[in-house]
């Protein structure tokens, strides 16, 4: 049986026990937040050459050959994910069991503050024009 564990670089987030080994999902979470092979190297204490390599021997694992194609891979299985969405999933889950604004019942005929200027604009535009 397998355990799952996360790394994390920069804004991404991978999951070990997936398939990958734990230097090949670093380079892949690296090359997914968008740095380049010469970037990633830097930011993980390897060569350029070791991050293409491991991505490689990723991608054989996989059958892909292309980064893009490797970071839409790992996305597909469940590997990545940016940090971001984790920030996302608590907000919706506080605005669902939040009374505040969040959930807040309006009265009929009763506005937000941006659709009072919404209205408001347009009422401008057609005075104008």
């Amino acid at each position: 049986m397998t355990t799952s564990t996360s790394i994390t670089v920069g804004n991404w987030q991978g999951l070990l026990g997936h398939g990958a080994a734990p230097r090949e999902l670093e380079c892949l979470l690296a090359i997914a937040g968008g740095a380049s092979g010469k970037e990633a190297a830097r930011l993980l204490g390897i060569s350029e050459d070791g991050i293409k390599k491991r991505l490689m021997c990723l991608g054989t694992k996989w059958g892909v050959t292309r980064r893009a194609a490797l970071v839409a891979e790992a996305f597909k299985r469940g590997l990545i994910s940016p940090a971001i969405l984790a920030l996302c999933a608590v907000l919706v889950g506080q605005s669902i069991t939040s009374t505040e604004e969040f959930t807040r019942i309006r009265r009929p005929g009763e506005r937000s503050f941006a659709a009072s200027r919404i209205y408001r604009r347009a009422e401008c535009a057609s005075a104008v024009a």
